[in-house]
């Protein structure tokens, strides 16, 4: 299952049945999982953990050091969760001694020349298409579709079951549920068709469609919006998530359309 061009450090741990193609490179300090296929050309680096039956294409990078002045060496990780497909040309930085690590869930499409910078948190069931670009310290719930040439200020978070639209530039944290657009990036509405496809019921929908018109749309400030949400919806799951993630958010939530950055 390996091909004899391939070049594995003898301590590397690699489970029996995972395929390794011609030109790949794995370092020592490497865990890779049963049924995992790594295609020609890619470099595994000291740290990385890859789960089982993930797919890495040729000229992925995985765990290289962090692109960070203060990184000292120290010895940190980056994690893949089992079922990911991490497309050509990939980078995937390991992590500094903020976080320690970098993660990336199950059930991940990570595409085309995509960059996932030190520290980050990815959920799982993620969707990144060609070109997105996350500085370090993100945090990304489950189920968030970014589209193709999406960058990612550092420490920004976005919450479960959000989509951003292509080109976006993400400065400031997008609540879950959402859609993000525009310039500067701006609420355009809930994510009601990922919604439906992820199995949400019409009334979980409406509930997350009204909570976000009182927080967008009705142009009251942060504080009364959550105020108002608090008062007239009732205490359930999602009002509880929407809320909270508001209310813990350091850098600020996107505006409503019209409302500026």
């Amino acid at each position: 299952m390996i091909q004899p061009l391939a070049y594995i450090h003898p301590q590397a741990k690699i489970a029996e049945n995972v395929v390794i193609e011609p030109f790949v490179v794995i370092h020592k300090d490497v865990v890779i999982e049963e049924g995992t296929w790594i295609g020609s050309n890619v470099t595994i680096m000291d740290g990385a953990r890859i789960g089982k039956n993930c797919r890495i294409f040729p000229g992925a990078v995985i765990s290289g050091e962090p692109q960070d002045l203060k990184f000292e060496g120290e010895v940190t990780t980056a994690e893949i969760g089992d079922n990911t497909t991490i497309r050509e040309c990939v980078t995937i930085n390991r992590g500094t001694k903020d976080r320690w690590k970098t993660v990336i869930g199950k059930n991940c499409l990570i595409q085309a020349y995509s960059h996932i910078a030190h520290d980050c948190h990815v959920g799982d069931n993620c969707i990144f298409s060609n070109s997105t670009t996350l500085a370090g310290h993100i945090i990304i719930g489950n189920n968030v579709v970014l589209a193709g040439l999406v960058a990612i200020h550092q420490f920004v978070k976005v919450g479960s079951f959000a989509f951003i639209t292509g080109g976006s530039l993400v400065r400031k944290d997008v609540p879950p549920y959402v859609k993000a657009a525009r310039e500067p990036l701006s609420y355009a509405g809930i994510n009601s068709v990922g919604l439906r496809r992820k199995g949400f019921s019409n009334e979980k929908i409406d509930e997350i469609q009204e909570i976000y018109r009182v927080l967008f749309v009705k142009h009251n400030n942060v504080t009364k919006a959550l105020d108002i949400i608090e008062a007239e919806f009732k205490p359930t799951e999602i009002r509880d998530e929407i809320v909270d993630f508001i209310r813990n958010s350091n850098r600020g939530v996107m505006k409503g359309f019209g409302m500026g950055s």
